[in-house]
Parts: structure tokens; C-alpha cells; sequence
């Protein structure tokens, strides 16, 4: 089924960011996995190749456009090329948002020029060592000193927590508010009290960093607040729906790329005399995973669509995120298996994407509480 989604300019911008995979990207990847972390030279080329900031107004260095198309082409390139390490979908779906509809003419201008060059890499701390998508359960605290606030915590699981030069922190600024007493606040490279820890060993991504961040008697400035004092739960609902479906636009490149590679090889992979391809459970097993990507695809582009026309609600979002990355998980296993033991073999694609992929229906929100919001939005 042909594509309806994309015009010559998404098409273009594809080659574009294919050609920068194969020159700043695939070369050094290797190294990367090894080290764990992936180099700031691969930001800033990124940020001169104009990768970043896509939807940041152009007076700032950004890309200016609000069409979600060119996040999708860029979150597709770099999910069929195996390099989940260099986390632009999280800098410029995630967090970009955050920046460029909250922040202050003052803000923007001190830190969008960095972010879309490269120079300032950037995270979201949300999660806790006992508060994952409960907000509630946060115990991150900023306590107000009247030109400051003096934050204490700690945060964990934190994507780019290593590299990242701005942090936007999630914390409790009015102890009694409960998710209603929760602000942002940007805390920067070498303010004092604030350290990392060590960069956590995953099953998969191994390129990306993800660590522990503390919080010991932080100064931030008040101009440091992002958005509304007590408005973390609103500006953190509003911009989750891309997030999701930034997430759910991988997951099914993921599936698609992998039903790829595993139907060349069952077409060439003997088995008694006789390619795997002529083997009805092949054929059915390639046949299913075929109609369910295909399905998939229609309804996450759709979502695409939506969004970038701006209508795109947060229950969309979550049946998309959802549906599409236990998809991905499903394939990846039926794929593993349709490889034999060659599909354990780290140097093969499908054991990479296979380890990878597996946070896929954690992060963003884990399955069970997009389940949840779709079911209240039914039932209530």
C-alpha cells in the first residue's frame, strides 16, 4: 500500500538524513555502544546539517516548521539504521516542545541558539527511584528563597543524563499540591550541588546515556522556572502526546525494517535441501506480521497527519504508542526465532534491534497506563 503521508520536500529531506547517517553517524557507532556514550562532535554536526531544533522558530537557528513529517522522516531514518544512541527525537520531540512553548522571551534567546546547533544537549528528569509515571510520587523538592529556589533529590533512568547541558527537573515546589504542586525548573552544566551518576548498564541502546542525576542544596534562579509555578502536570499532559507518538512512529519503522530483513533471509536460509521461504509456517508467519504492520502503519500515519494539523488528542496518542510498540516487541521475538541461532548473534541486525526495541513499551509510558487512559476516556 502506497504512502500518502509524505511530499517531494520529506522525500528530499529523507536523502538528507540518510547521507548524514552514512558519513556522521555509522562510522563511529560502533565505538559509541563500546563506550557508552555517543561524542558531542556527532551533536554538533547534527545541529550544522540542521537535524535539530526542526520546529524551533528560525530567528533562533531552528528549522521553523511545525509539520511533524520531517520528525517522523528523521525518526524513521535512524530507526531502520539500528542508531538509537544519538537521541534527537528526544532533544527535538521531547524536550523541544518544552522550550519553545514555555519558555520566556529571555530563555529562548540564552538557550535555543545551543540547542539547535549542537552545543546544548538536553534531558527531562521525571522519573524517581520510586516515581515512574505515578507524579504524585515525586520527592524531587524545590523549596522558594525568594530569587531562588533550593532544590534537593534525585532522579534516575534519565536519557542523555550524561551529556546533557540544560536538565529540565521535575520537582514538588508546593509539598501539599500533590501532581497540582509540581513547577519545572532548567538546571545547567556546573551549577554547584548538582551531580551525575554513574551511566547506567542497559540491556540495549548501549550507545545512549542514561544515568542518575542528584540534587544537593541546588541553587536554581528564578528565572530558571520554566512555565507556570505549580504547572508541571499541565505543561507535562500537554506535550506527552507527541512524545507518544514519536515513540509509536519508531516502533512501527522498527517492525517494518525487520519484517525486511527477515523475509530476505528465510528466502535464502536453507532448511533440508529447501529455502525457508517455501515452508507454509514461514510463508504464514512472514504473511501475519505483514498485515499487522501494514494496519498499523495506516493508523500511525494517520496520527502523523493529525498532529501535524494539530489535532491529534492525547487517547489517539496513547492507542498509538501502545498498539504500535507491543507490535514491535512481537516482531522482533517472531523475527529472533525465523533467524535461528544466528539471530542471537550480536553482530546480526535483528539481536540488536531485538534488545534495543524491548524499553520501547516502557518509556513514554508503559502499555498498561496507555491502556489506562484510553479505558477512562471510555468508561468515565
Amino acid at each position: 500500500m502506497k504512502r500518502q503521508l509524505f511530499a517531494p520536500e520529506h522525500d528530499a529531506f529523507r536523502e538528507t538524513v540518510r547521507a548524514f547517517l552514512a558519513r556522521e553517524v555509522l562510522p563511529h557507532y560502533a565505538q559509541w555502544e563500546k563506550d557508552g556514550i555517543v561524542s558531542r562532535e556527532a551533536w554538533r554536526a547534527a545541529g550544522k546539517q540542521g537535524l535539530l531544533g526542526l520546529a524551533v522558530p528560525e530567528e533562533f537557528g531552528g528549522g521553523g516548521t511545525t509539520d511533524f513529517r520531517y520528525a517522523t522522516v528523521l525518526a524513521e531514518e535512524f530507526t531502520r539504521a539500528g542508531t538509537p544512541g544519538l537521541a534527537l527525537g528526544l532533544h527535538n520531540d521531547v524536550i523541544g516542545p518544552y522550550l519553545t512553548g514555555l519558555a520566556t522571551e529571555e530563555q529562548k534567546r540564552r538557550w535555543l541558539p545551543g540547542f539547535c546547533d549542537g552545543s546544548l544537549i538536553t534531558a527531562i528528569a521525571m522519573t524517581e527511584p520510586g516515581a515512574g509515571s505515578d507524579l504524585q510520587g515525586i520527592r524531587t523538592n524545590a523549596e522558594d528563597r525568594g530569587d531562588h529556589w533550593v532544590l534537593n533529590g534525585s532522579k534516575t533512568f534519565i536519557s542523555n543524563g550524561i551529556l546533557a547541558d540544560l536538565v529540565i527537573v521535575v520537582a514538588k515546589t508546593t509539598p501539599e499540591g500533590g501532581s497540582r504542586g509540581l513547577s519545572l525548573l532548567v538546571v545547567e552544566r556546573g551549577t554547584a550541588g548538582f551531580e551525575r551518576g554513574r551511566n547506567l548498564d542497559k540491556i540495549g541502546q548501549k550507545a545512549q546515556d542514561t544515568a542518575e542525576l542528584f540534587f544537593h542544596d541546588v541553587r536554581v534562579p528564578k528565572e530558571n522556572l520554566l512555565g507556570e509555578h505549580n504547572g508541571a502536570f499541565g505543561h507535562l499532559m500537554t506535550n506527552l502526546a507527541q512524545e507518544r507518538l514519536s515513540i509509536a512512529v519508531s516502533a512501527i519503522a522498527a517492525a517494518e525494517h525487520l519484517l525486511e530483513i527477515t523475509t530476505a533471509y528465510v528466502k535464502e536460509r536453507e532448511a533440508f535441501g529447501r529455502p525457508l521461504a517455501t515452508k507454509q509456517h514461514i510463508r504464514f508467519e512472514i504473511a501475519e506480521m505483514a498485515t499487522e504492520c501494514a494496519v498499523t502503519r495506516t493508523f500511525v500515519d494517520r496520527c502523523v497527519e493529525d498532529h501535524s494539523d494539530g489535532g491529534l488528542d492525547a487517547v489517539h496518542a496513547s492507542m498509538a504508542k501502545w498498539w504500535a510498540t507491543e507490535l514491535q516487541k512481537r516482531v522482533a521475538d517472531r523475527c529472533l526465532q525465523l533467524h535461528g541461532g544466528y539471530g542471537y548473534m550480536s553482530e546480526y541486525p535483528v539481536a540488536r534491534a531485538f534488545t534495543d526495541g524491548r524499553i520501547q513499551t516502557i518509556y513514554g509510558g508503559t502499555t498498561e497506563i496507555m491502556k489506562e487512559i484510553i479505558g477512562r476516556s471510555l468508561l468515565s
